[in-house]
C-alpha cells in the first residue's frame, strides 16, 4: 500500500479496463491506479496520459513484479485468464477478474486453487450484483415479498455486431460467454441456487460473414435451465440487434412478480405527428456505470478487511459450466446435465 491505499494495476486498456482503470483513479477512495499493462504500446501510452499516472506494462509478467502493486485486475480475452489469474496469485497479487472467468471448468478451478493457496481475493467481474436496482430486486426477494421463487428469466439484446475473433467459438465460447454469463450469473444470484440441466438453441441470423467459415457460430440463443433447487430459468441473448442495449430480468414468485432493468436513456418520452419515442440505452457502459465502481469499490472492500468478495470463483466458474453446457446442448441438439 502507499499512502493507505490499495495500489492497482488494471491489464488489458480496452472499454472494460479503462472503465474499471478510471474508477480507480478517482471514484474508489482506498485505491489508486499506479500502472496500466497492454501488450500495444500505443493503447498502454493512451491509458496513462488519460489516468494522469506514467507507469506501464507490454508484458503483464513484468506487473507481477513490482512490489509496489498490490491488486490487478485482469480484462484481456478470456483465454488467457487462467495464465494470468495464476500468475498474479503466485505474485501474492489481489486479483479482480473480469467475465467470463475463463474458458472451461478445470481453468477455473485451477485458479480458485492458486488464489486460495496463496490467500489472494479473487472476485469476478459480474458487475450486475453491484447494479442499485438488481441489488434492490435481490433484497425484495429475501424478504419475501413475492414468496418462494419459481421462475427467473434474463434478457441481453446488445447492439454491435460482434468481432471476428468472437465467431470461432473454440476460442471465444461464442455469445453464451460473451454476452450472456452476466444472465446466467444473475439467475443463480436470484435463484439462490446453481443450475443442474440446461437446454439451449441457437442460429445465425445477423452476421452471413461468420457462416461459411464458422458454421457454428450464432448470434441468437435461448437456453432454458432447471436449477438444483427446481427453480426454472430461461436466458434470452443476443448480438447485433441494433436497437440499442437491453437488459432485463423477471422473477416469478408463487404470490407475484420483480420486473428487473431499465431500457429508456432517459425519463422522457417524445409525442409528436411521427408518433410516440423514447430515447433507448445505447451501451452496456452508460447503464451500468455506477455498477462498475461499487464492484471495484466492494473488491478493495473485501482485500482491506480480508472478507470474501461478494461474487467469487465458484460463482464464476458456475457460470462457465453453464456456458460449455449451453455449447454442447446446441451442437447435440439436447438437454445437458451438470
Amino acid at each position: 500500500m502507499k499512502n493507505g491505499k490499495i495500489q492497482v494495476c488494471v491489464i488489458g486498456s480496452g472499454r472494460a479496463g479503462m472503465i474499471h482503470a478510471r474508477n480507480f483513479a478517482g471514484s474508489v477512495p482506498d485505491a489508486a491506479i499506479a500502472a496500466m499493462a497492454d501488450p500495444v504500446e500505443a493503447a498502454a501510452k493512451a491509458a496513462v496520459k488519460e489516468l494522469g499516472i506514467e507507469k506501464y506494462y507490454l508484458d503483464y509478467k513484468d506487473v507481477l513484479n513490482d512490489d509496489s502493486i498490490d491488486a490487478v485486475v485482469v480484462v484481456t480475452p478470456t483465454v488467457f485468464h487462467e495464465e494470468i489469474v495464476i500468475a498474479a496469485a503466485a505474485a501474492g497479487k489481489h486479483v479482480l477478474c473480469e467475465k467470463p472467468m475463463a474458458m472451461n471448468e478445470q481453468e477455473c478451478a485451477n485458479m480458485i486453487k492458486a488464489c486460495d493457496a496463496a490467500k489472494v481475493k479473487l472476485q469476478i467481474g459480474f458487475m450486475r450484483r453491484f447494479d442499485e436496482s438488481f441489488r434492490h430486486a435481490k433484497e425484495r426477494i429475501d424478504s419475501g415479498e413475492i414468496g418462494d421463487v419459481v421462475c427467473v428469466k434474463s434478457v441481453t439484446h446488445g447492439p454491435s455486431i460482434p468481432q471476428p475473433w468472437m465467431y470461432d467459438i473454440r476460442k471465444s465460447n461464442g455469445p453464451l460467454a460473451e454476452v450472456s454469463s452476466h444472465d446466467i450469473d444473475a439467475l443463480h444470484w436470484y435463484a439462490g441456487s446453481y443450475m443442474k440441466e440446461v437446454y439451449a438453441i441457437a442460429g445465425n441470423y445477423r452476421c452471413p460473414d461468420a457462416a461459411k467459415e464458422y458454421p457454428d457460430f450464432y448470434d441468437n440463443v435461448l437456453l432454458t435451465a432447471r436449477f438444483k433447487n427446481d427453480v426454472q430459468g430461461l436466458v434470452d441473448g443476443a448480438q447485433g440487434v441494433r436497437y440499442g442495449y437491453d437488459s432485463r430480468v423477471e422473477i416469478v414468485g408463487t404470490h407475484g412478480i420483480i420486473f428487473v432493468g431499465k431500457t429508456n436513456n432517459y425519463s422522457v418520452m417524445t409525442c409528436s405527428p411521427n408518433g410516440i419515442s423514447t430515447p433507448f440505452v445505447k451501451s452496456w457502459q452508460n447503464l451500468f456505470i455506477d455498477a462498475y465502481k461499487l464492484e471495484d469499490r466492494k473488491f478493495v472492500e473485501s482485500i482491506i478487511e480480508d472478507k470474501t468478495p461478494e461474487v467469487t470463483g465458484t460463482d464464476g466458474l458456475e457460470a462457465v459450466k453453464v456456458v460449455n453446457a449451453g455449447n454442447t446442448s446446441i451442437i447435440e441438439k439436447k438437454p445437458v446435465t451438470l
